[in-house]
């Protein structure tokens, strides 16, 4: 059975009286050669005969993309929010032994415990998804604050948002989520995938994206919620100068701002977003130990 073919979906759907769910960001892929794309994007650049990988997939709807990830990794756990999908998924796993099905939401899983469940023996863990558009950033940043050994994290996402993902210092896409992410990862945008390739087709492209896990951050801070704060507030009003935007730090003076900028070297009037991960970091530790000096 071609799960790709929209006859096949369709079909799949009316057996079991369900149809796709706007409330769960559906849209089933129909183009077989971008799923085994996707599939093969998840995998080691250089595969290992002896390695056990394991895959968390989420959101497989029909189970798609699950087969193809299926067929090489050593157990892929798939977290299926549609109670629905359930009875078909069975039906499209069937020859599928190595996967197992959770019915659950992603964002209300206990994710540690998951992992450790699901992934005992794995000597490698990846995630493979294509998410919905309307909670892509909540999961993603779920993903990466588990602080899980997940080697890679294999996205389909809506285009603009890969774009803000992706983007260096200092240009229109780049934000908070940016520079976050680069502490826990270096993300690449892969290829892009038209709205034709899905059914029902969504309004916008999409383009997949692959995070490679940082083993340990690439810069140090005193402390990383410090650091997170500094960068949330640097892009909270993006046309405010660094110094200004700052000033939203609960019981940080604009003095104490004005002296840690200085003392990372950077100009009074230097905007949030020309910064990167390493300026933020310097910022971070300097207006902090600023502010704990003068209490």
């Amino acid at each position: 059975m071609k799960l790709t073919d929209l006859s096949v979906i369709r079909s799949l759907l009316g057996e079991e009286g369900t149809s796709f769910k706007k409330k769960y960001g559906q849209n089933f892929l129909t183009n077989e050669s971008v799923v085994e794309r996707i599939a093969a994007s998840a995998l080691p650049d250089v595969p290992d005969p002896e390695e056990r990988l394991g895959i968390l997939e989420i959101g497989p709807g029909i189970g798609v993309l699950t087969q193809k990830l299926a067929a090489v990794a050593h157990k892929v756990t798939a977290v299926e929010i549609d109670t629905t999908l359930l009875p078909i998924l069975e039906k499209t796993l069937a020859d599928c032994p190595n996967v197992h099905v959770v019915n659950n939401d992603i964002m209300k899983v206990d994710l540690p415990a998951l992992v450790a469940e699901e992934f005992e023996g794995c000597t490698r863990l990846a995630v493979c998804a294509n998410l919905p558009y309307y909670i892509t950033t909540p999961i993603l940043m779920t993903l990466l604050e588990s602080k899980l050994p997940f080697s890679s994290i294999t996205v389909m996402v809506q285009k603009e948002v890969a774009e803000r993902l992706c983007a260096p210092a200092g240009s229109d896409a780049y934000g908070a989520i940016t520079a976050v992410l680069c502490y826990y990862g270096e993300a690449k945008r892969l290829f892009t995938v038209s709205a034709g390739n899905f059914v029902p087709a969504p309004k916008v492209d999409s383009a997949v994206v692959q995070i490679k896990l940082h083993q340990s951050p690439p810069v140090e801070v005193a402390d990383e919620e410090r650091l997170f704060a500094v960068i949330k507030a640097a892009f909270g009003q993006r046309r405010k100068t660094l110094q200004n935007a700052l000033t939203s730090l609960p019981g940080v003076s604009r003095q104490q701002i004005a002296a840690a900028i200085a003392e990372a070297g950077l100009s009074p009037t230097v905007r949030g977003e020309a910064l990167g991960l390493e300026q933020f970091a310097k910022i971070a530790d300097s207006v902090f130990s600023v502010q704990e000096s003068t209490q």
